[in-house]
């Protein structure tokens, strides 16, 4: 591909692809089905075995198309800055002194820097334009003359500008976890720490239900407090390089996604009784050559799409707010978007979306979907006068369809398979409400009766690593 598409004969760089054919007769094919994990910043090759995992053969006469956008993964370059950035203990989120603050204000401006130095020229190439002119660039080396499209989280922007860009490429596209193109990228980040701290709540109420399993306590609230307790007894005194920040990022998935939730519950119990061996374990070792891969292009680029507040004042005044009644990922998230300050690439401007000239696209959100909340799902069902939303109701998990939710997979199988969509209902709300990926029941005896009795068969269709693949890329901020 080229690196500057206004340039196209100058220097190139290379896009790693992946690709499943078509399992039905040539006849029968689809086309092709380009995927996203989202990040930005997921590697996609993996991807490219989505369509195996689609009901009813719904993926069958597709050609899954997995690829590794510009930066990531094995494309080339493949863009790195600081392998050991987030080696534990990192200075504690909250920047409470003057001395946090400027240990913060260090670590990010020096890795801008680094990436600046990584980078070099591809850092001004980073804007998701870019990565849909690379997009495009695949569909004519595959001979498509439309596409299809599978995203997940940042990967339904990459499809909102594909489709606003080239509306007479798309065929037919699913966006799961759907983002808000009102508030690219600085108010996004802002609106996710709100929900966040709600379905972190609700993560404390599930371990209270279950206190015959975890031994935690009965009450939800009183679990919270004992979860700060430890952060700050980590703040205090680090368990090697488990301190208060890693402790937080351990629970940060649970807010994410019901995947995961026994795991993370397990750490809590091993913490509560004085063991931190099994925290320290769990966060792992981040760390080594290319470690901050996703990362590096999650900034390149988030910070160059469109200009942050460069002044230190406006960060401040709403992270500090915003502390004050969502304390559990708010300065976690404004840290992590830091380095946008000091970015070096040349910033853009954010593709202005508009979906009036594009056919049917089938949206999926849970209705608490912390990391793209629910309103960005119903601003872009209004861009799009011909989708679909359908609601995963009361749900809390981030990007979770083909979870075995009948209600919501089979609707997606029926969608690629003929391109029937369910009728849109008039105003603004979601036209299809289904279950939402279920909350898990640790005790399997309970669990499995529950299930006969009721005639569920919901199952997570995606093996563990396809589904790691989409949670690893999603949960990037």
């Amino acid at each position: 591909m080229p690196l500057d598409y206004a340039k196209p004969q100058a220097a190139k760089i290379k896009i790693a692809v992946s690709r499943i054919l078509h399992k039905t007769s040539d006849a029968n094919a689809q086309g092709v089905m380009l995927v996203n994990p989202g990040g930005p910043g997921g590697s996609g090759l993996g991807l490219a075995r989505l369509g195996e995992f689609v009901p009813h053969n719904g993926g069958d006469p597709y050609d899954w198309i997995g690829f590794d956008p510009r930066g990531v993964g094995s494309s080339q370059p493949s863009l790195s800055c600081d392998g050991e950035y987030f080696g534990g203990p990192r200075p504690y989120f909250v920047p409470e002194t003057n001395a946090l603050r400027q240990a913060w204000w260090q670590k990010t401006r020096q890795y801008a820097r680094d990436c600046g130095a990584a980078g070099g020229a591809l850092l001004d190439h980073m804007k998701t334009t870019d990565w849909v002119n690379d997009m495009e660039s695949i569909r004519k080396a595959l001979g498509a003359d439309k596409i299809n499209y599978y995203g997940f989280s940042y990967g339904t922007y990459l499809g909102q500008v594909y489709s606003t860009l080239h509306p007479d490429r798309v065929r037919r596209m699913v966006w799961d976890g759907v983002v808000n193109p009102a508030d690219v990228w600085y108010d996004a980040n802002l609106n996710q720490d709100i929900q966040f701290d709600k379905n972190i709540k609700v993560y404390f109420d599930w371990v209270a239900k279950h206190d015959d399993v975890y031994h935690i306590g009965t009450d939800g609230a009183a679990i919270e407090d004992l979860y700060y307790s430890i952060q700050q007894q980590l703040r205090r005194n680090p368990f090697g390089t488990l301190g208060p920040d890693e402790w937080n990022d351990i629970f940060v998935g649970a807010a994410y996604y019901v995947y995961g939730w026994e795991d993370v519950a397990q750490v809590f119990a091993a913490a509560k009784a004085g063991d931190l061996g099994p925290a320290r374990d769990y966060y792992g070792d981040p760390t080594g050559p290319g470690a901050d891969n996703t990362y590096a292009n999650y900034l390149a680029v988030q910070c160059t799409n469109v200009q942050w507040p460069q002044g230190w004042g406006k960060w401040a005044k709403d992270n500090w707010a915003l502390h004050q009644t969502s304390p559990f990922l708010t300065w976690n998230n404004g840290w992590y978007n830091a380095p946008c300050r000091y970015w070096p690439g040349r910033v853009g401007t954010p593709t202005n979306v508009n979906g009036a000239r594009v056919p049917g696209v089938l949206l999926i959100e849970e209705t608490n979907d912390a990391a793209t909340p629910w309103a960005g799902a119903i601003e872009v069902r209004k861009r799009y006068p011909r989708s679909v939303l359908i609601e995963g109701v009361g749900g809390t998990t981030h990007a979770g369809s083909l979870s075995g939710v009948s209600c919501t997979d089979d609707r997606i199988a029926t969608y690629l398979l003929t391109g029937a969509l369910p009728a849109r209902l008039p105003g603004e709300r979601s036209d299809v409400q289904c279950d939402p990926v279920p909350q898990p029941d640790p005790t399997p005896a309970v669990g499995a009766a529950a299930m006969r009795a009721s005639g569920s068969t919901v199952q997570d269709r995606l093996p563990a690593d396809l589904r790691q693949i989409i949670t690893q890329a999603s949960t990037v901020r």
